[in-house]
C-alpha cells in the first residue's frame, strides 16, 4: 500500500488538507489517515493533490492531409501522463464504407504497440446507413459510448445525416461531439483567397468566427428538433458561445469544451514573417484576444465544461505540404503534455479561474460526460488511485527540447510557468516522478458507460 499525506486534496467544491491511502491499483481511503507500517509513505506537504487529468480530445496515430500525425499512441500518451494525463480519449474513424466495427478495430490496433495512459475511444461516423445506424447499440454494448461527427471537411456529413444520426443516438442513449464549421461558406472564402499561395493569414481570414457560429446554431437546432444533447467541441469564439447560450434558455442540454489555444493564444500568430504561421494552424484557428477573455470568464462561470487538447501534432516538415497553398498545411498542434501546467499557471495562479474549477473541467466534469465517473475524474474510496502531484511554487519553461511528444516544436515556446507536475500515479503505480516518465506501457483500454449530465 501507499500512503500519500499532507498534501492538499482538490475537488470540485473544496479543497482540504489529508491523506489518501492506495491499496493496489485503488484509492482505499481519504481523510486523517495515521501512518501505517504497512504503507510506503510519500509527503506531499506544500504540493496540490488533483485526480488524474483526463483529456477527452486527442489524435493519435490519425492519416490526415495527405499525412499521418507524428504522435501515435505510444508516443502521444507518454505525452500526455508526463503532464498529468492519465486518461485519453481518442478519435477513432469510420472512413466510408467501412462499419464503425470495422472503425473501432482499426483504432484498437493501433494501440497495440502499447499506452502509458489509460484510454477509451470515440467514434468519428462519417458514413450513415441503415446499417450503420443499427450498429451504434453495438458501439454501446462495446463501451464506445460518445461519437463525433464533422460539419466540414471530407468526412462532413450532411444536415439530413446529422439529424438521423442525433435521433439514433438518443435511442440507445449516446451522445455525439461535433466539429462546427459552415464548410460552404469556407470553400468559398478559400476560392477566393487561393491566390495568396502559402500566406498563411488567410487560414484565419477564410475561417471565420461567423462560420463557426452559424454551425454551432444549425447544429443546435436539429438538436433541439430530436430532443437529443450534444457537445459543441473545441469552442474558440464569442460567437459560437452565444448561439449555445440561446440553445440552453431554449431548454436544451448543451455541453462545450474548449481547449488551452483558444484561452491563451490569438491570430496574430498568423501574420508573423514567412512560413512561422504555419506551426499555429488548427481548425477553427486562433481567434481574437477578447475571445480569449471571454472564454476564461465562461469556464470560470461554469458555461464551458471541459478543456481538452485537441492534440493532433504535426513537424515542421509535415507543414510545409502547404508551403505554397495554404488550404493544404495540416491543421494541427501538440498540447496533450502542456495542458495542466498551462491551465495552473495561466488560469489558477492568474485568478482566472480557481483550483477547485480546474479540478472540475479537468478531472470531474469529463470523467461524467464521457462515462467514466466515479471510477475516474475524482479522489475517492474505490476511485482508480489516478493521482498528480503539483508544486505550485516551483517554475519551468516550456520548451520542445523538453517535451515528449514527437513533435519538433512547442505551440508555448519559451513561456515561464508557475506549477509544476512532479508526480503522476496509474492505478496506484508511480509512472512519472521528477516530471519524468518512468514507466511506460501501463494503460488499458476503458469501456464506458453512458453519460451523464455533470450539473445533475
Amino acid at each position: 500500500m501507499k500512503l500519500i499525506r499532507n498534501g492538499t486534496i482538490i475537488t470540485p467544491s473544496k479543497s482540504f488538507t489529508g491523506s489518501i491511502l492506495i491499496d493496489g491499483e485503488k484509492i482505499k481511503a481519504v481523510g486523517n489517515i495515521p501512518d501505517g507500517a504497512d504503507a510506503e509513505i510519500i509527503d506531499a506537504e506544500g504540493r496540490l493533490i488533483f485526480p488524474g487529468f483526463i483529456d477527452a480530445h486527442t489524435h493519435f496515430d490519425l492519416h490526415v492531409a495527405g499525412t499521418v500525425t507524428c504522435d501515435d499512441f505510444s508516443s502521444g500518451t507518454m505525452a500526455a501522463v508526463s503532464g498529468g494525463t492519465t486518461t485519453i480519449i481518442d478519435f477513432g474513424t469510420q472512413y466510408k464504407g467501412e462499419t464503425l466495427t470495422e472503425g473501432l478495430r482499426n483504432w484498437l490496433k493501433k494501440a497495440e504497440g502499447g499506452v502509458s495512459c489509460d484510454f477509451g475511444v470515440h467514434m468519428s461516423v462519417t458514413d450513415w446507413n441503415e446499417e450503420i445506424s443499427r450498429e451504434c447499440q453495438a458501439m454501446m454494448d462495446e463501451g464506445v459510448t460518445t461519437f463525433k461527427l464533422y460539419m466540414t471537411y471530407d468526412t462532413k456529413l450532411c444536415d439530413k445525416d446529422i439529424y438521423g444520426i442525433l435521433r439514433r443516438l438518443k435511442e440507445v442513449g449516446g451522445i455525439t461531439g461535433v466539429h462546427c464549421e459552415n464548410d460552404g461558406l469556407i470553400a468559398a472564402l478559400q476560392q477566393e483567397y487561393s491566390c495568396y499561395g502559402g500566406d498563411v493569414s488567410c487560414h484565419y481570414k477564410t475561417r471565420p468566427a461567423a462560420a463557426e457560429a452559424e454551425a454551432i446554431g444549425r447544429l443546435l437546432h436539429f438538436a433541439e428538433v430530436a430532443e437529443a444533447p450534444v457537445i459543441d467541441v473545441h469552442l474558440t469564439c464569442e460567437e459560437g458561445l452565444n448561439e449555445i447560450r440561446t440553445a440552453r434558455r431554449r431548454g436544451q442540454t448543451v455541453f462545450a469544451e474548449t481547449c488551452p489555444q483558444y484561452l491563451l493564444m490569438s491570430r496574430e500568430v498568423y501574420d508573423l514573417p514567412g512560413f512561422e504561421g504555419a506551426r499555429y494552424v488548427i481548425s477553427p484557428p486562433l481567434r481574437e484576444k477578447r475571445d480569449n477573455e471571454v472564454l476564461w470568464r465562461a469556464v470560470a462561470d461554469g458555461e464551458i465544461q471541459t478543456i481538452a487538447t485537441d492534440h493532433c501534432a504535426f513537424t515542421l516538415k509535415q507543414k510545409e505540404l502547404g508551403l505554397h497553398d495554404f488550404r493544404r498545411i495540416p491543421g494541427g498542434m501538440p498540447g496533450v503534455e502542456t495542458r495542466g501546467e498551462l491551465i495552473y499557471s495561466e488560469g489558477v495562479t492568474k485568478g482566472r479561474i480557481t483550483s477547485e474549477k480546474m479540478c472540475e473541467v479537468l478531472c470531474e466534469n469529463p470523467a461524467k460526460i464521457y462515462g467514466l465517473y466515479p471510477r475516474k475524474g475524482v479522489i475517492t474510496e474505490g476511485a482508480d488511485a489516478d493521482i498528480v502531484i503539483l508544486n505550485p511554487g516551483r517554475t519551468k519553461t516550456i520548451t520542445s527540447a523538453g517535451q515528449v511528444s514527437r513533435c519538433d516544436y512547442a505551440p508555448f515556446e519559451g513561456l515561464k510557468v508557475k506549477g509544476v507536475i512532479e508526480q503522476v500515479y496509474l492505478r496506484g503505480s508511480l509512472v512519472v516522478d521528477g516530471g519524468k516518465v518512468i514507466e511506460t506501457g501501463r494503460g488499458k483500454f476503458l469501456r464506458r458507460a453512458p453519460f451523464r449530465n455533470p450539473a445533475q
